[in-house]
């Protein structure tokens, strides 16, 4: 009988190698299966492993592995940085260190430390938050600015589009206000339409702007990444 459960070879099938969760009285189907989906994911073992805080660190890597937003030296602001991830990956990147910390990060959740960033606890959606961030940047601009923010989803795809795409915008118009002549600017969107007029903003504003799906991003989701590099500056105002 034991053998039944074992593949040729005496191995265990990938499928009997899953975990799988009991649905428990306090539970719902849908909370267990995205608790059975974490518990089976690669990437959220691998985000324990090496030790950090979520498995989104692993796209903003690949994005710039493949891309190559961030350089040593480079100055980053993360919008939407809870819990942490893409700053730790930037700082790593950069080398930014808490004696000359290279990374803003802004939510209004509240995180633990991160060596080398500097953590602003603010909604970066209040008016006075762009301005808080231009001061922790103590003068200087920025080489990259990203935004992993979005709004909890309403279930209705058009709806969470136009809304996260609404923190785009804003996260954009902030972007060209700190960016220096080659800057990069990265930010999560949901597939879909109704982006056409922030698509040509970036587009007259940096030198290439494309979508990036990182392997890392679920491929049963809507999310993906909307990539500008290239930043023209003040090149806009000579045109």
């Amino acid at each position: 009988m034991a053998d039944k459960a074992l593949g040729r070879g005496g191995r265990k099938s990938a499928r009997d190698l899953k975990v799988r969760v009991k649905t428990a009285k306090k539970r719902t189907v849908s909370s267990t299966k995205w608790l059975e989906r974490q518990l089976n994911d690669p990437y959220v073992a691998r985000a324990r492993a090496e030790g950090m805080r979520s498995r989104a660190a692993f796209k903003i890597k690949e994005i710039d592995e493949k891309h190559h937003l961030f350089r040593r030296g480079g100055r980053v602001v993360d919008l939407g940085a809870a819990p942490g991830g893409w700053s730790q990956v930037a700082a790593q990147a950069v080398g930014s260190t808490d004696e000359r910390p290279l990374v803003v990060g802004i939510d209004y959740l509240e995180m633990d430390p991160i060596p080398g960033v500097k953590l602003l606890q603010k909604d970066f959606t209040e008016d006075d938050a762009p301005e808080m961030l231009i001061a922790a940047l103590e003068g200087q601009k920025a080489d990259v600015v990203m935004s992993d923010m979005a709004w909890p989803t309403t279930g209705h795809r058009p709806t969470d589009h136009l809304r996260i795409i609404q923190l785009v915008e804003l996260a954009a118009d902030f972007a060209m206000d700190v960016l220096k002549p080659g800057g990069s600017f990265v930010a999560k969107v949901f597939q879909g339409g109704t982006e056409h007029e922030l698509l040509h903003m970036l587009k007259r504003n940096f030198r290439t702007t494309f979508h990036a799906k990182p392997p890392s991003s679920r491929q049963d989701s809507a999310e993906a990444y909307l990539v500008a590099k290239g930043f023209k500056g003040s090149e806009i105002e000579e045109e």
